[in-house]
């Protein structure tokens, strides 16, 4: 300033005015040295001081040491004659790098941030591959932007190290402005190191949890399709045991059958090893607490069910085949023995027996004979049926009952023998020839073998019916009887008359047991000797306890049972039977529908006295609750027995009629069941009977989002199914959740928490969602709501898929038909207003126009 001319130093002011953020008080001006340039100087402030735009004093110094008088020295350079060290270049370069710094850290905290919003919305793909290939990438860039971090924090150390603050000794000997302004600059560096270090520290927390997650993320793919391709396996398996359901045949398919068993066992053993390491896998990622802990607990528990279902089931097919392969082994030795007995019989001629030597030896013969068919001829019916009933099919019981009538009949031809041939040894007489009688007498000498009204018949029984004549051919007689017989023996009418006989039979008994509990046990309950015995709370819990079972009791023995005592003489009458009561059958609907509240008051009093005495008096094995099961067990029984009529009764007449019945039945069942899950629901507000009749219901595991779209990193949680059970109506969709309790009965009687309710006039569906063919889509409100619903296979899968469709279908068509009839009715009502305002308009514009027409 001391060299500065007035309109330099006007232009300097000005600049100087504009740059402070305060206001200038006082302008000192360092007068230059020389006489001409001091002259200059004088001149031109005072022409210039009145427009002087500052309008501030001004003070004319003559030299450096005037300047002392108005500023410290202190605050001066040296070159104005003060003590401050101060390097303007430095200071410059110095503020230029703090400010690059903060500008650094400020663009380093925007990318961080840019990069955790970019993973967090970033759409997760589908597959393995993708996945990986993504962490790569994440993880990639994670490291570069730590090096980033790394980079800046060593520039801030740098600069820090630049500006150590002084010790207080130096301090206090330094100018203290030097010293606050260092202080300053430190603090400020300081802080900008401190967030570089805090915002690292969070990214870092936030990539390890995304790692974390990612990672939880890839490995919950690969249990998942571990776990697909075992379902997958496991479902083959089963399905190649069910073809080796039918135990029928000779005895060469039924060791086919066993090989064939025996092979799936030895995949299934390969295929247990990989379930167990699935489920050890599943258990090491719920150990590390993964997220999704909930649906591997599920995944793992369902590998132990198909697993311990697939042994189980290898395991009863071995145990059914080996009794039928023995069945088959001891049937055929027993046929065999039959066929050495009567070619033996049929070689012992009359001519040969002369002599008493000859009939000693036929006499031994047979007694040889009869000890080596001991154990077949002494095979007790009643024990073979024990052991082999729960995998005879009606074809093998027929072969049962044949063989053993031949072994009796030939038993009872032995003994005869044996009895003529000591005669014949003790006096010399001619024995009478026994001939081996035709197979179809034998059946008809008898009832069948496993008739519940027969007892056993002994050989003893079977003489009178024995035919004496002369031997002729006998063996193309045995032969010819024999495959004829079989044939008949073997037809579907046999077949099917046991089946019927098996409904009749049990029908009774199931009446009898009914009449035993009505009589033994509810009407006990009236009895005033027993009153002491029952507990006070136990005494009007009598319709509770046995629901409508009077009345199905009535509706048997008055009605049903007699209806299918007549079904014995015309079979084809059955499937009339079942479809002319089917209203009747309704009551058990309601039989099983008070049936937990039964079960609870027999759990609560089923140690009481009173049971106790009732059963002791009607010497049952079982107690109450047992027979309490019965109505449910023979509605059950009615379908099995129809389905094996029905497999007897291909185009026969009323076979039409039978599969009607039978799809009645099962109807019945399936109601009777969706009934028992709907009174289970509770915390609907409303009345479901007001959704229409329940369609179908079932378990399924449930993702729901709000918007059609990609998973995001955010939206993890939709990767953990809900577990929901669904019932559809015909007029909504309702979500349910199963209670888990722990009390007795659980299982069978569920109960559910009612979650919500879609109305199906705003429901659409997709069939087919990516990743699972036992997924697919509800969506609701144009897809403001999608729900991706995993069925338990795909064949529920498909059935849900169909009725839904159909409903969906039918409101189209109610639409449809609405709209056509508001269409019809609206173009009615034009047509009625027309005809009926014509005359007027016509006299309006008649009117009209003769008003024109004066006017004119």
């Amino acid at each position: 300033m001391a060299e500065a001319t007035p309109p330099r130093g006007k232009m300097r002011f000005r600049r100087n005015a504009a740059s402070f953020p305060g206001n200038l008080h006082l302008v000192l001006v360092l007068r230059p040295t020389s006489f001409l340039q001091r002259t200059f100087t004088d001149i031109g402030f005072r022409f210039s001081q009145e427009d002087f735009i500052l309008k501030l004093p001004v003070v004319m110094l003559s030299s450096v040491s005037d300047l002392l008088t108005y500023i410290d020295d202190e605050q001066l350079t040296p070159e104005l004659g003060g003590t401050l060290q101060y390097c303007h270049s430095e200071w410059i370069i110095f503020r230029n790098a703090i400010e690059n710094f903060a500008l650094t850290v400020k663009d380093m905290a925007q990318m961080l941030q840019s990069f955790g919003t970019e993973l967090a919305e970033t759409e997760l793909p589908d597959d393995i591959p993708a996945i990986e290939e993504i962490l790569a990438i994440r993880a990639e860039r994670y490291h570069l932007l730590k090096k980033d971090i790394t980079a800046v924090t060593k520039e801030g150390k740098i600069l820090l190290t630049n500006l150590e603050v002084p010790d207080a000794q130096d301090a206090v000997s330094s100018r203290l402005e030097n010293h606050q302004q260092i202080c300053g600059d430190w603090q400020t560096i300081n802080k900008l190191l401190t967030q570089v270090h805090d915002m690292e520290i969070a990214f870092d927390g936030f990539w390890e949890k995304h790692q974390l997650k990612m990672e939880q993320y890839l490995q919950l793919w690969k249990f998942e399709q571990d776990f697909q391709e075992l379902v997958s396996e496991a479902e083959l398996l089963l399905n190649q045991q069910a073809e080796l359901a039918d135990v029928t045949g000779n005895i060469a398919q039924v060791k086919q059958k066993i090989k064939k068993l025996e092979n799936l066992d030895e995949n299934s053993q390969d295929l247990l090893a990989k379930a167990q390491f699935v489920i050890l896998h599943g258990h090491r990622l719920a150990a590390s607490h993964h997220y999704a802990l909930d649906l591997i607990c599920q995944r793992c528990n369902e590998l132990r069910y198909l697993s311990d279902i697939l042994v189980n089931e290898i395991k009863t097919k071995r145990i059914q085949l080996s009794r039928t392969f023995k069945m088959h082994k001891i049937l055929q030795q027993a046929h065999q023995c039959c066929e050495e007995g009567e070619c033996l019989l049929a070689n012992q001629e009359i001519n040969k027996f002369q002599s008493k030597k000859d009939a000693q030896k036929a006499l031994q013969d047979i007694e040889n004979f009869l000890e080596m068919a001991l154990p077949f001829i002494n095979y007790d019916p009643e024990t073979l049926q024990y052991e082999f009933d729960v995998v005879l099919s009606p074809e093998l019981k027929v072969q049962m009952q044949t063989i053993q009538l031949k072994l009796e009949n030939i038993r009872s031809l032995f003994e005869n023998q044996q009895a003529g041939f000591r005669n014949l040894t003790d006096k010399h007489v001619r024995p009478i020839p026994f001939v081996v009688p035709a197979s179809d007498s034998l059946i008809r000498s008898r009832e069948p073998f496993f008739s519940p009204k027969q007892g056993r018949k002994t050989w003893r029984q079977n003489q009178s019916n024995i035919k004496i004549e002369a031997v002729h051919d006998c063996q193309e007689k045995r032969s010819s009887a024999q495959s004829s017989s079989l044939d008949n023996d073997n037809s579907l009418d046999t077949l099917k008359n046991h089946v019927l006989n098996e409904l009749v039979q049990t029908e009774k008994v199931y009446v009898r047991e009914l009449f035993a509990v009505l009589l033994g046990y509810r009407e006990e309950m009236d009895n005033p000797e027993m009153f002491d015995l029952i507990p006070p709370l136990l005494r009007n819990k009598k319709d509770v306890l046995f629901g409508n079972m009077a009345e199905i009791y009535e509706f048997h023995n008055n009605i049903f049972m007699r209806s299918l005592e007549d079904c014995v003489v015309a079979p084809e009458r059955v499937g009339p039977c079942f479809l002319e009561r089917k209203d009747d059958f309704q009551m058990y609907a309601k039989y099983c529908q008070n049936k937990p509240r039964s079960e609870a008051i027999w759990k609560k009093y089923s140690e009481c006295t009173f049971f106790q005495e009732c059963q002791r008096k009607l010497k049952h094995r079982l107690g109450l609750d047992s027979y309490l099961l019965k109505p449910v067990q023979r509605i059950t029984k009615y379908q099995l027995l129809l389905k094996e009529l029905l497999k007897y009764s291909k185009d026969c007449e009323g076979s039409v009629q039978l599969k009607e019945a039978l799809d009645m039945i099962l109807d019945l069942l399936k109601s009777v069941n969706d009934s028992m899950h709907q009174i289970a629901i509770n915390g609907y507000i409303g009345n479901l009977n007001e959704l229409g009749k329940m369609i179908t219901q079932g378990a399924f595991s449930v993702w729901i989002g709000h918007k059609k779209g990609a998973t995001k990193m955010k939206d993890f949680a939709r990767f953990k199914p809900m577990q929901r059970h669904l019932f559809l109506y015909e007029k909504a969709i309702v979500f349910c959740k199963r209670r888990v309790e722990s009390r007795e009965g659980s299982d069978r009687y569920p109960s559910y928490s009612f979650k919500h309710c879609l109305k199906m006039d705003e429901v659409g569906i997709t069939e087919y969602v990516k990743g699972d063919n036992r997924k697919f889509e509800i969506w609701y409100a144009g897809k403001e709501e999608v729900y991706i619903v995993q069925a338990s296979n795909v064949d529920v899968k498909m059935t849900w898929l169909k009725e839904i469709r159909s409903i969906l279908l039918k409101q189209q068509e109610l639409m449809t038909v609405k709209k056509q009839e508001q269409h019809n009715q609206l173009t009615e009502q034009n047509l009625s207003s027309q005809r009926n305002e014509g005359p007027c308009r016509r006299w309006l514009s008649y009117f009209n126009e003769a008003t024109l027409l004066n006017g004119k």
